[in-house]
Protein backbone atom coordinates (compact mmCIF):
# COMPACT_ATOMS: atom_id res chain seq x y z
CA UNK A 1 0.00 0.00 0.00
CA UNK A 2 1.45 3.36 -0.91
CA UNK A 3 2.20 5.78 1.87
CA UNK A 4 0.62 8.71 0.07
CA UNK A 5 -1.85 8.74 -2.77
CA UNK A 6 -1.09 10.66 -5.97
CA UNK A 7 -2.63 14.06 -6.37
CA UNK A 8 -2.70 16.27 -9.44
CA UNK A 9 -1.15 19.72 -9.58
CA UNK A 10 -0.87 22.49 -12.14
CA UNK A 11 2.05 22.08 -14.48
CA UNK A 12 5.09 24.10 -13.53
CA UNK A 13 4.95 27.43 -15.30
CA UNK A 14 8.67 27.63 -15.94
CA UNK A 15 11.75 25.46 -15.73
CA UNK A 16 13.65 28.35 -14.20
CA UNK A 17 12.47 28.86 -10.64
CA UNK A 18 13.79 31.66 -8.52
CA UNK A 19 16.37 30.29 -6.09
CA UNK A 20 15.91 31.24 -2.47
CA UNK A 21 19.31 31.64 -0.80
CA UNK A 22 20.12 29.56 2.25
CA UNK A 23 20.89 32.55 4.43
CA UNK A 24 22.11 31.88 7.93
CA UNK A 25 19.52 34.22 9.38
CA UNK A 26 16.73 32.28 7.71
CA UNK A 27 17.65 28.71 8.53
CA UNK A 28 20.25 26.00 8.89
CA UNK A 29 23.11 26.49 6.46
CA UNK A 30 24.75 23.70 4.54
CA UNK A 31 27.83 24.00 6.73
CA UNK A 32 25.76 23.69 9.92
CA UNK A 33 23.73 20.66 8.87
CA UNK A 34 24.74 17.38 10.53
CA UNK A 35 24.26 14.82 7.79
CA UNK A 36 26.02 11.95 9.59
CA UNK A 37 22.66 10.18 9.99
CA UNK A 38 21.71 10.63 6.34
CA UNK A 39 19.24 8.09 4.96
CA UNK A 40 18.54 7.76 1.25
CA UNK A 41 16.35 4.68 0.83
CA UNK A 42 12.65 5.16 0.10
CA UNK A 43 10.58 5.31 3.30
CA UNK A 44 13.61 5.27 5.58
CA UNK A 45 12.70 6.86 8.92
CA UNK A 46 14.53 8.63 11.74
CA UNK A 47 12.86 8.81 15.15
CA UNK A 48 12.91 12.21 16.87
CA UNK A 49 10.98 11.85 20.11
CA UNK A 50 7.24 12.00 19.39
CA UNK A 51 7.94 12.68 15.68
CA UNK A 52 9.73 10.74 12.99
CA UNK A 53 11.29 11.92 9.73
CA UNK A 54 10.03 9.95 6.73
CA UNK A 55 11.91 9.80 3.42
CA UNK A 56 8.54 9.51 1.71
CA UNK A 57 9.19 8.84 -1.98
CA UNK A 58 5.61 7.85 -2.75
CA UNK A 59 5.71 9.12 -6.37
CA UNK A 60 9.16 7.83 -7.30
CA UNK A 61 7.75 5.56 -10.03
CA UNK A 62 6.97 8.74 -12.03
CA UNK A 63 10.54 10.06 -11.83
CA UNK A 64 14.24 9.42 -11.93
CA UNK A 65 16.35 10.69 -9.07
CA UNK A 66 17.42 10.46 -5.45
CA UNK A 67 16.41 11.98 -2.13
CA UNK A 68 17.87 11.80 1.36
CA UNK A 69 16.84 12.91 4.85
CA UNK A 70 18.82 13.55 8.03
CA UNK A 71 18.29 14.85 11.54
CA UNK A 72 20.20 17.65 13.24
CA UNK A 73 18.84 17.94 16.79
CA UNK A 74 15.94 17.59 19.21
CA UNK A 75 15.16 19.58 22.36
CA UNK A 76 11.82 18.76 23.95
CA UNK A 77 9.16 19.12 21.26
CA UNK A 78 11.45 21.15 18.95
CA UNK A 79 13.37 19.35 16.22
CA UNK A 80 15.71 20.18 13.36
CA UNK A 81 16.15 18.12 10.20
CA UNK A 82 16.81 18.35 6.47
CA UNK A 83 16.36 16.80 3.05
CA UNK A 84 18.01 17.17 -0.35
CA UNK A 85 16.87 15.82 -3.69
CA UNK A 86 17.32 15.61 -7.45
CA UNK A 87 14.27 14.57 -9.50
CA UNK A 88 13.46 14.45 -13.21
CA UNK A 89 10.44 13.01 -15.02
CA UNK A 90 10.69 9.54 -16.50
CA UNK A 91 8.53 8.10 -19.29
CA UNK A 92 5.62 7.69 -16.84
CA UNK A 93 5.87 11.12 -15.23
CA UNK A 94 5.01 14.72 -15.99
CA UNK A 95 5.56 18.09 -14.33
CA UNK A 96 2.17 17.58 -12.66
CA UNK A 97 3.28 14.46 -10.75
CA UNK A 98 4.61 14.76 -7.20
CA UNK A 99 7.67 12.56 -6.75
CA UNK A 100 8.14 12.81 -2.99
CA UNK A 101 7.06 14.33 0.31
CA UNK A 102 9.98 14.01 2.72
CA UNK A 103 8.49 15.12 6.01
CA UNK A 104 8.22 14.95 9.76
CA UNK A 105 5.28 12.86 10.98
CA UNK A 106 3.35 13.38 14.20
CA UNK A 107 0.69 10.74 14.77
CA UNK A 108 -1.02 8.69 12.08
CA UNK A 109 0.49 7.94 8.68
CA UNK A 110 -1.24 4.79 7.47
CA UNK A 111 -0.70 3.46 10.97
CA UNK A 112 1.25 4.54 14.06
CA UNK A 113 5.03 4.33 14.29
CA UNK A 114 5.77 6.40 17.41
CA UNK A 115 4.08 6.00 20.79
CA UNK A 116 0.48 7.04 20.09
CA UNK A 117 -0.09 8.48 23.57
CA UNK A 118 2.96 10.76 23.27
CA UNK A 119 1.67 12.42 20.09
CA UNK A 120 -1.45 13.96 21.67
CA UNK A 121 -3.46 12.70 18.69
CA UNK A 122 -6.11 12.15 17.54
CA UNK A 123 -8.14 15.22 18.52
CA UNK A 124 -11.77 15.97 17.68
CA UNK A 125 -12.19 19.08 15.51
CA UNK A 126 -15.15 20.31 17.55
CA UNK A 127 -13.21 20.18 20.82
CA UNK A 128 -11.28 23.27 19.66
CA UNK A 129 -7.97 22.23 21.18
CA UNK A 130 -5.19 24.65 20.22
CA UNK A 131 -2.56 23.11 17.96
CA UNK A 132 0.35 25.53 18.17
CA UNK A 133 3.15 25.08 15.68
CA UNK A 134 6.31 26.95 14.71
CA UNK A 135 8.50 26.29 11.69
CA UNK A 136 11.70 28.11 10.69
CA UNK A 137 13.31 26.81 7.50
CA UNK A 138 15.41 27.61 4.45
CA UNK A 139 14.60 26.29 1.00
CA UNK A 140 16.22 26.17 -2.45
CA UNK A 141 14.98 24.84 -5.78
CA UNK A 142 17.32 25.24 -8.75
CA UNK A 143 15.56 24.83 -11.13
CA UNK A 144 12.37 23.02 -10.30
CA UNK A 145 8.89 22.95 -8.88
CA UNK A 146 8.11 22.19 -5.24
CA UNK A 147 6.31 23.40 -2.15
CA UNK A 148 6.87 23.50 1.60
CA UNK A 149 3.66 22.55 3.38
CA UNK A 150 1.89 21.06 6.36
CA UNK A 151 -0.28 18.01 5.71
CA UNK A 152 -3.07 17.03 8.12
CA UNK A 153 -5.00 13.75 7.99
CA UNK A 154 -8.56 13.36 9.31
CA UNK A 155 -10.82 10.39 10.03
CA UNK A 156 -14.37 9.80 11.21
CA UNK A 157 -13.15 7.89 14.28
CA UNK A 158 -10.45 8.23 16.92
CA UNK A 159 -9.22 4.64 16.46
CA UNK A 160 -7.91 4.89 12.89
CA UNK A 161 -5.10 2.46 12.02
CA UNK A 162 -3.19 1.37 8.90
CA UNK A 163 -6.26 0.02 7.09
CA UNK A 164 -8.41 3.15 7.53
CA UNK A 165 -8.53 5.57 4.61
CA UNK A 166 -8.84 9.22 5.65
CA UNK A 167 -11.92 11.26 4.81
CA UNK A 168 -10.12 14.59 4.59
CA UNK A 169 -6.63 15.96 4.00
CA UNK A 170 -5.69 19.56 4.83
CA UNK A 171 -2.60 21.07 3.23
CA UNK A 172 -1.16 24.42 4.31
CA UNK A 173 1.32 25.73 1.74
CA UNK A 174 3.86 28.17 3.19
CA UNK A 175 6.18 28.37 0.21
CA UNK A 176 6.10 27.27 -3.43
CA UNK A 177 8.59 27.43 -6.27
CA UNK A 178 8.53 26.90 -10.02
CA UNK A 179 4.79 27.35 -10.55
CA UNK A 180 3.74 24.43 -8.30
CA UNK A 181 -0.01 24.49 -7.69
CA UNK A 182 -2.57 22.62 -5.57
CA UNK A 183 -5.22 20.09 -6.45
CA UNK A 184 -8.70 21.23 -7.40
CA UNK A 185 -10.24 24.65 -7.90
CA UNK A 186 -10.21 27.84 -5.88
CA UNK A 187 -13.10 28.02 -3.43
CA UNK A 188 -12.47 31.22 -1.46
CA UNK A 189 -9.86 33.29 0.37
CA UNK A 190 -9.26 33.68 4.08
CA UNK A 191 -7.10 35.70 6.46
CA UNK A 192 -5.42 33.51 9.08
CA UNK A 193 -2.28 33.81 11.17
CA UNK A 194 -1.47 37.28 9.86
CA UNK A 195 -1.52 36.28 6.17
CA UNK A 196 -3.92 35.83 3.26
CA UNK A 197 -4.53 32.34 1.91
CA UNK A 198 -6.36 31.02 -1.15
CA UNK A 199 -8.40 27.91 -0.37
CA UNK A 200 -8.63 25.17 -3.01
CA UNK A 201 -10.99 22.18 -2.93
CA UNK A 202 -10.33 18.84 -4.62
CA UNK A 203 -11.04 15.13 -4.28
CA UNK A 204 -8.85 12.03 -4.78
CA UNK A 205 -11.08 9.52 -3.02
CA UNK A 206 -11.02 11.77 0.03
CA UNK A 207 -11.47 15.54 0.19
CA UNK A 208 -8.33 17.65 -0.14
CA UNK A 209 -8.47 21.19 1.28
CA UNK A 210 -5.41 23.29 0.36
CA UNK A 211 -4.62 26.66 1.94
CA UNK A 212 -2.03 28.37 -0.29
CA UNK A 213 -0.27 31.39 1.20
CA UNK A 214 -0.35 34.31 -1.24
CA UNK A 215 3.21 35.34 -0.38
CA UNK A 216 6.03 32.92 0.34
CA UNK A 217 7.48 32.72 3.82
CA UNK A 218 10.23 30.73 5.55
CA UNK A 219 8.83 31.19 9.06
CA UNK A 220 5.47 30.23 10.51
CA UNK A 221 3.82 30.51 13.90
CA UNK A 222 0.29 29.16 13.59
CA UNK A 223 -2.61 27.58 15.43
CA UNK A 224 -3.72 24.78 13.13
CA UNK A 225 -7.14 24.79 14.78
CA UNK A 226 -7.75 28.11 12.99
CA UNK A 227 -7.53 26.28 9.67
CA UNK A 228 -9.86 23.43 10.59
CA UNK A 229 -12.40 25.93 11.94
CA UNK A 230 -12.17 28.00 8.75
CA UNK A 231 -13.34 24.86 6.91
CA UNK A 232 -16.10 24.21 9.47
CA UNK A 233 -17.43 27.76 9.01
CA UNK A 234 -17.60 27.17 5.26
CA UNK A 235 -19.39 23.83 5.81
CA UNK A 236 -16.47 21.99 4.17
CA UNK A 237 -15.58 20.00 7.30
CA UNK A 238 -17.67 18.69 10.20
CA UNK A 239 -16.83 19.13 13.88
CA UNK A 240 -17.11 15.38 14.49
CA UNK A 241 -14.00 14.56 12.40
CA UNK A 242 -10.71 13.67 14.11
CA UNK A 243 -7.27 15.05 13.26
CA UNK A 244 -5.14 11.90 13.33
CA UNK A 245 -1.85 13.03 11.78
CA UNK A 246 0.14 16.24 11.31
CA UNK A 247 3.06 16.28 8.88
CA UNK A 248 5.44 18.93 7.54
CA UNK A 249 7.81 18.77 4.61
CA UNK A 250 8.35 19.42 0.92
CA UNK A 251 6.41 18.08 -2.05
CA UNK A 252 8.77 17.85 -5.03
CA UNK A 253 7.52 17.81 -8.62
CA UNK A 254 10.93 18.08 -10.30
CA UNK A 255 14.35 19.69 -10.03
CA UNK A 256 17.25 19.87 -7.60
CA UNK A 257 17.08 21.45 -4.18
CA UNK A 258 16.93 21.08 -0.42
CA UNK A 259 14.91 21.99 2.64
CA UNK A 260 16.71 22.77 5.89
CA UNK A 261 14.52 23.01 8.97
CA UNK A 262 16.21 25.10 11.65
CA UNK A 263 13.44 24.48 14.17
CA UNK A 264 10.00 22.88 14.12
CA UNK A 265 7.48 22.09 16.82
CA UNK A 266 3.85 21.09 17.34
CA UNK A 267 2.20 21.37 20.77
CA UNK A 268 -1.42 20.29 21.33
CA UNK A 269 -3.72 21.57 24.04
Amino acid sequence: MQHRRPRLSKKAKSLAAATVALAAAAGVTVAQADESNKKCTAFDTITLGKYYVNNNLWGQDKGTGTQCVWDNSRSGSTVSWGTDYTWANNSKGTDADVKSYASTVLGWHWGWKADKAATGLPIRVGDRKPVKTTWDFAVSADPGAMNVAYDLWLHTKNTADWQDQPTDEIMIWLNRQGGAGPLGTKHSSVSLGGAMWDLYEGDIGWKVHSFVRRTNTTKASLNLDDFTQALVRRKLLSNDKYVSGIESGTEVFKGKGRLDTKSYSVDIG
